[in-house]
């Protein structure tokens, strides 16, 4: 026992010494290059880990920022609030925060999760997510009002608003479909995060990106000059589901606070197509069923199409991935000497993997694809027979009101609105309310309140329009007993 407790710090010594060799010889064999021209190794960067606090910051904001919409679109009923919001956050979310994170982008993190258990999704980003779709829920797209930055650029450069034929709008407005299916099917297979790199802002935010990038950004503001928020209406994936959830909202926007007077200023005040019109259906409700049925029918069919074709349409998005892009150029130059070598290439022969095992991964990555694209042809065939059943479904409608799901609750409607809220303001103790005196539609008088005073009722004032159809006010002293006076009558003058 002795012999080995001399032995012991003798071994660790041996020890040491041999690490330390090792190190030496390490550093020997990898020496600094020695530029004769004075050059100095610039120090590696290292970025700096963002902080837990700004995560929160951020996540807070983009909450209150929805309280804040939510409060002005559907109780101040501002659109002057609604605009000065949405340039804070265009400032904040936009240019200062550079895009990221954004809840138009954050879907993409959290579908790789849900289809890759070895990913999770960090709980800023799933907050950036979730927390529009649940106020769409409740109370329909005041995201899209006055935070979402990519809208708010848009919004500011409305200014000549063109109406869209109406079969034209439901044709483009399959496209966000389209771009959401692609968009899942390219992350289903690891290939690329679509919006994200093809986002055609975030490049304006940032003040700088690939020309094409930037060029396809102004394109879309030049458009949206004449046609409103092009990229929101047309092309935004994000929006499918903001509409999905605000289908089944709890409240939604309304145009007027009381009741329509069909004066359609509502349809000439929004530039983005939202307002339905009154209708009323000129066929018997039998008939109507049994063409709506007729399209529900049609829905299996067109999804068994859409199944069938799926690995046909997702062929053409399989050179979107960097796999196989990397073994058709190795193949290209294996067959002609005259191909010139690519970085990818080259690093991929400088790695030392075998191109046996890069052509299996390709093998089992065209397997998915074609897998997926099933699921995509899928829902291409799902969306057009909902869509179909959609246009032949006919209802009622006695008013104009906003469309629930396409409604940006960009409050412009408002203000154009000659119905004004209910003033409810109490009546001093004593006195019988204050009736209005101003002239209603076509000249009548708007009718008084008839609550009871503090002693009894008050007769109702009369209500026939005065000289140059002014209401007469009457009087509101308050009579014998707290009771209210009548209003002067003709009568009573003779």
């Amino acid at each position: 026992m002795s012999l080995m407790c001399r032995a012991y710090p003798f071994r660790v010594i041996v020890i040491a010494l041999a690490l330390w060799g090792t190190f030496a010889t390490a550093a020997e064999r990898f020496p600094s290059p020695d530029f004769e021209s004075g050059y100095v190794l610039p120090t590696t960067p290292t970025p700096i880990p963002r902080a837990a606090f700004a995560e929160a910051l951020d996540v807070g904001l983009l909450l209150v920022a929805l309280a804040l919409a939510t409060y002005f679109a559907l109780k101040m009923r501002s659109r002057k609030a609604l605009t000065a919001l949405m340039l804070f956050c265009l400032a904040y979310f936009g240019f200062w925060k550079k895009g990221c994170i954004c809840p138009v982008g954050s879907w993409q993190n959290v579908f790789q999760a849900a289809t890759d258990n070895s990913l999770a999704v960090a709980p800023s980003v799933l907050l950036a997510f979730a927390l529009p779709i649940a106020f769409a829920l409740l109370f329909g797209r005041v995201f899209c009002s006055s935070v979402c930055p990519l809208g708010a650029i848009q919004d500011v450069v409305v200014l000549r608003p063109k109406r869209i034929p109406a079969w034209l709008q439901h044709a483009l407005g399959l496209m966000p479909y389209v771009y959401l299916g692609v968009a899942a099917l390219l992350i289903y297979t690891d290939s690329a995060f679509l919006v994200c790199r093809y986002d055609p802002f975030v490049g304006i935010f940032r003040m700088s990106g690939s020309f094409w990038m930037l060029l396809t950004g102004a394109s879309l503001l030049l458009l949206g000059i004449f046609i409103a928020r092009p990229y929101c209406r047309f092309l935004c994936p994000y929006g499918v589901l903001l509409s999905w959830a605000a289908a089944l909202s709890w409240r939604k926007i309304t145009v007027t606070p009381t009741d329509c007077i069909q004066c359609r200023l509502c349809e000439t005040a929004c530039p983005f197509d939202c307002i339905d019109f009154p209708s009323t259906p000129q066929e018997s409700r039998r008939t109507s069923i049994k063409r709506l049925a007729g399209f529900l029918l049609l829905i299996p069919l067109l999804i068994g199409l859409g199944i069938g074709m799926g690995p046909h349409l997702a062929q053409p998005l399989t050179r979107l991935d960097r796999r196989i892009q990397l073994i058709t150029q190795l193949d290209r130059e294996a067959q002609s000497p005259a191909v010139e070598m690519t970085e990818q290439s080259e690093a991929f022969r400088a790695s030392g993997v075998a191109m046996a095992t890069l052509r299996d991964d390709v093998k089992r990555l065209r397997k998915r694809f074609r897998k997926g694209g099933r699921f995509l042809g899928g829902f291409f065939g799902l969306v057009l027979g909902w869509k179909l059943a959609l246009l032949a479904k006919t209802r009622k409608r006695t008013d104009y009101e906003p469309n629930r799901t396409s409604c940006l609750a960009c409050g412009r409607c408002f203000a154009f609105c000659p119905q004004k809220p209910p003033r409810t303001r109490a009546a001093p103790h004593g006195a019988s309310p204050r009736p209005s005196t101003e002239a209603g539609p076509h000249g009548a008088c708007l009718e008084p309140p008839t609550e009871a005073g503090p002693h009894g009722a008050c007769p109702e004032p009369s209500t026939e329009a005065g000289p140059h159809g002014a209401c007469p006010e009457p009087s509101t002293e308050a009579g014998p007993h707290g009771a209210c006076p009548r209003g002067t009558r003709d009568s009573d003058a003779k």
